[in-house]
């Protein structure tokens, strides 16, 4: 994904701000992070539709970084929490503790109460803690001893797991990779981003001081409050709507997969579509959004048949073949 510039449909002067401002990020950010344009753009599309974010990559591409360097960038609050398996759900919603001066339980705030939340290594902590999140993720709030408490808006949830190590790690079950708006995959940079990376540390570069970096706020929630209200009055025509439903419906039939795209997958495809659309200046959508979010949208969204795996088969290749076939509106 990167966002290309377009004249035709432009929207109001706020909406106009709100995406110069939200445009600042990728530079900003890339004071901090080098080439991770598209893992940046996935995160503010995130945003915007206030989804959450499943980041998979091999240690060491920057995935922290990316989170932190967003946050700074947004002058958003953010904290990270290490999924290990002795994590409890407690440790992520908070718990109540008890006041010996008062004689009375007080709640203690856990991570999950901040603006980006990074799980790390989700996928090392068994199904009951990282269910603990299923609740903040989808209702954004958090019920302890039968009281709802509501989290800070914004609120994104970027969880990371390493694609290549599975001793150790429980697999996320698919109703909670169902709750994640995109899955993007961080590459290994390429050969020249991983000397740019090398010369900024020779120089000093410094990844847990960010102010040092030069990364400052360009863009706040105020920001992408407005944003949102732009992003909600882009134009979704009948013919996009049916070529939605028409990609996920044809995962379904998929002789490769056990598992299509359900309906609330089709919903996040045409909210990432309408976010892509407007980021790149349009008010209506095309066809060539939905192309552009298809794959970080459904990737995690289907499940492969045994066989098709032990052929090689992968879900983006499933996916791009689906949208090979499916005829495209004009």
């Amino acid at each position: 994904m990167d966002p290309t510039t377009d004249n035709a449909g432009r929207t109001g002067d706020a909406g106009g701000n709100a995406r110069a401002s939200l445009e600042a990020l990728r530079a900003e950010i890339a004071k901090a992070v080098v080439g991770q344009d598209p893992a940046v753009t996935g995160l503010v599309v995130a945003l915007l539709c206030r989804g959450h974010v499943l980041l998979e990559g091999v240690p060491g591409v920057a995935k922290t970084l990316l989170v932190r360097a967003l946050a700074s960038a947004l002058e958003l609050d953010t904290k990270r929490v290490q999924f290990t398996p002795d994590l409890m759900p407690s440790d992520v919603t908070g718990s109540l503790v008890y006041d010996a001066r008062t004689a009375e339980f007080s709640f203690q705030p856990g991570p999950v109460f901040t603006n980006l939340l990074l799980a790390d290594e989700i996928n090392r902590t068994p199904p009951k803690t990282q269910s603990s999140l299923l609740e903040a993720m989808e209702e954004r709030q958090v019920t302890v001893d039968g009281t709802p408490r509501p989290l800070p808006e914004p609120f994104l949830v970027a969880a990371t797991q390493n694609p290549v190590e599975y001793e150790g790690t429980y697999p996320l079950p698919e109703a909670q990779l169902d709750r994640f708006l995109l899955k993007l995959t961080i590459p290994l940079p390429s050969r020249q981003d991983e000397i740019d990376v090398l010369t900024r540390h020779a120089s000093g570069f410094n990844p847990r001081d960010l102010r040092a970096a030069g990364v400052r706020p360009v863009a706040g929630p105020a920001d992408l409050e407005a944003a949102r209200a732009a992003v909600a009055k882009t134009t979704v025509s009948p013919e996009i709507t049916a070529y939605v439903v028409d990609i996920c419906r044809a995962t379904r039939e998929s002789p490769s997969l056990n598992l299509g795209v359900s309906p609330r997958g089709a919903t996040a495809l045409l909210a990432a579509s309408r976010a892509w659309a407007w980021l790149t200046g349009r008010d209506y959508v095309i066809p060539d959004d939905v192309k552009a979010l298809a794959l970080p949208t459904l990737r995690h969204r289907v499940q492969l048949r045994p066989e098709a795996e032990m052929e090689g088969v992968t879900a983006d290749a499933v996916i791009n073949a689906v949208l090979a076939h499916v005829p495209v509106p004009r």
